[in-house]
């Protein structure tokens, strides 16, 4: 109860501070809000499928963020090549789904031993990084985005624009919960993967093989930061450098959301995204404290995290 008093104090004094703040600096609070939410929804395609790799397997992936970037770079060639910027999404996505598989066999030989699970993976990072500046180059670059989502729409109510593309970003983000909603709760692979995080040796029993479930996941996991990569691509860039931060950023989405926990990453994706927002307005400085600070929050006020994730199973 005490704990619980106290989460709801310091959420007060936080949202009292905000709205001052907001106040402040008018109706450019709005572009503070979208620009977290933006942030939000490119968090929530990279920790979704973070966080089901790691409520399953419990692999902590440090490539991950490579795979955003060889995402990226991909679906960048397809669209120097075709000009057709959902091709480029797709082809990119299935490009890193691809190498997030092949990382799954390779983790597989290690029979689960966390420590070399953990090396191979860092060592599939810098790897992926050596490899996308040899073949892309050093210098940032980003997509073209769809002719129909370029340049920018009047905010209501106020005579700032913002740009259309960042608004597709957090509907893509909407889209790919549902999605993952109903692949994991109206489908049949769905109901193997829940079924295997309750209970792996039990479906193991019946005959289904637990490892091409986990395979289909970590494939499912690559193309979303694929998709992520693409997706970051256009309204940001695609630069050496890009994959660790985003790679922070998931990292905190997923501990703060709950370890296995789709929900909680979606909920600590928009919290994220928006005290990353707000700091970087205010308080440009002290930045990145504030993001860890707020990490660090959850963690005491909820040790869990926001929502308790899965359990482990077995590769």
């Amino acid at each position: 109860m005490a704990r619980r008093l106290l989460g709801v104090a310091v959420a007060v004094l936080l949202a009292y501070y905000a709205v001052s703040k907001s106040v402040e600096i008018g109706d450019r609070s709005l572009l503070v809000l979208l620009n977290g939410l933006t942030a939000a929804g490119l968090y929530f395609l990279m920790a979704s499928g973070f966080t089901l790799v790691f409520g399953l397997a419990r692999v902590t992936n440090l490539a991950h963020g490579g795979i955003y970037l060889l995402g990226g770079y991909g679906a960048l060639s397809v669209q120097r090549t075709t000009g057709n910027w959902f091709l480029a999404v797709m082809l990119g996505a299935l490009f890193a789904a691809g190498v997030s598989l092949v990382l799954y066999l390779l983790l597989r030989l290690l029979k689960g031993d966390d420590l070399r699970e953990t090396m191979l993976t860092l060592g599939a990072t810098i790897v992926i990084a050596d490899q996308t500046l040899a073949t892309w180059g050093g210098i940032p670059t980003d997509l073209a985005p769809p002719s129909f989502l370029t340049g920018s729409i009047h905010l209501p109510g106020s005579p700032l624009l913002y740009p259309k593309f960042r608004l597709a970003v957090v509907a893509l983000a909407v889209l790919a919960g549902l999605l993952l909603w109903v692949l994991l709760y109206k489908t049949r692979l769905g109901m193997l993967i829940r079924a295997g995080v309750d209970d792996a040796d039990m479906v193991s029993v019946l005959g289904i093989r637990v490892p091409l479930v986990l395979a289909s996941v970590f494939m499912l996991a690559g193309a979303l930061a694929g998709i992520a990569g693409a997706a970051g691509g256009t309204y940001l860039s695609l630069a050496q450098g890009e994959d660790n931060r985003i790679l922070l950023a998931s990292l905190i989405v997923v501990i703060a959301g709950g370890l296995g926990s789709l929900r909680g990453a979606g909920a600590a994706a928009i919290i994220v995204g928006l005290v990353e927002a707000f700091a970087q307005t205010h308080h440009p400085v002290l930045s990145v404290l504030i993001t860890f600070g707020s990490l660090i929050a959850i963690l005491v006020l909820r040790p869990q995290g926001l929502i308790k994730g899965a359990t482990h199973v077995q590769a």
